[in-house]
């Protein structure tokens, strides 16, 4: 009997590349989160969006920072996803989410959504509820993992006050930060997580950046911005987002370009040899577009010969 051939080895080597920041800063009002935000969108250079959920608050800060921002109203999950989706679309480099918490717990966020679904569908059932709003939340998610901008989002934590001696032996009351006011175990989406205390001192909490281990960092700016911009620009150049490809596919069809036709033109003009668009990256993106708007369709070379 013959053994049937071994399944192609669906493992690759594993290889760092190029990303864009998911960085979170949690903290109690006060703290200075949109400030220490906007320090570090400036270091990471490029244009720079801010959602602002706060009344508009953010633009207290322009100057010394330049920057434009979207101040919401609604705090619909939807509402967000429109807004980083038109931040990539407008050709900004870093998206600042200020705060993210209201998405959870604003008007119109997550828990007002559950108890509205609650109360008008399943009889004030939350169980129930949560299976209807919780792809809301999901899709909020995937929105900013999905994104190509580096994203810096400020999340409120619970605030608590403890009473501990100072370097004096008096005791004084301190104001502490707790959980993030968002859906638990959100933090596991983020690169780097950091709570932001009252003194303005960073603590890293989680991150995936070794040189950012246990850090702890008073009044976070310009030399954490070069430390996270050195580590995301090591490795390899990161292959296109599903938009960008999609993209692509989108203006390759009304070109009337088959599959065949669309990577015959991304190899010719990249002088590669790929055999997805896949591989593209997002370096190359650019060039790939420019090449495809400069065909003409069919229907223009016909008319064109036809004048001639």
């Amino acid at each position: 009997m013959i053994n049937p051939s071994p399944k192609p080895n669906p493992f690759a080597p594993a290889v760092k590349k190029q990303h864009a920041l998911r960085l979170a800063l949690v903290g109690p009002g006060g703290a200075g989160k949109t400030f220490t935000a906007l320090r570090l969108a400036q270091g990471l250079g490029g244009k720079i969006a801010c959602i602002d959920t706060e009344h508009g608050s953010a633009a207290l800060y322009a100057p010394p920072f330049a920057f434009d921002h979207l101040v919401l109203e609604s705090f619909a999950p939807q509402d967000y996803i429109d807004a980083i989706q038109a931040a990539a679309t407008y050709g900004y480099a870093v998206l600042i989410i200020d705060s993210l918490s209201h998405a959870w717990m604003g008007k119109g966020g997550i828990l007002e959504m559950k108890e509205a679904v609650a109360s008008r569908d399943y009889g004030g059932n939350d169980r129930n509820a949560w299976r209807t709003v919780t792809p809301e939340h999901n899709r909020l998610v995937e929105a900013i993992i999905r994104s190509p901008l580096h994203i810096i989002a400020t999340m409120r934590s619970r605030v608590e006050y403890v009473a501990e001696p100072d370097e004096h032996g008096k005791t004084v009351i301190r104001r502490i930060g707790l959980k993030p006011m968002q859906q638990d175990g959100l933090d596991f989406e983020f690169d780097i997580v950091g709570d932001l205390d009252s003194t303005h001192t960073l603590t890293i909490t989680k991150t995936h950046c070794s040189a950012l281990s246990r850090a702890v960092i008073p009044e976070p700016g310009e030399e954490l911005a070069r430390t996270l911009k050195a580590w995301l620009t090591e490795g390899a150049d990161p292959t296109m987002t599903e938009d960008q490809v999609k993209t692509l596919w989108e203006l390759g069809k009304a070109q009337g370009l088959s599959v065949g036709d669309l990577m015959t033109l991304i190899n010719h003009t990249l002088h590669t040899a790929y055999r997805t668009p896949r591989e593209v990256t997002q370096a190359q993106f650019p060039q790939i577009l420019t090449a495809l708007q400069a065909q003409q369709t069919p229907a223009a070379e016909s008319a064109q010969a036809a004048t001639a």
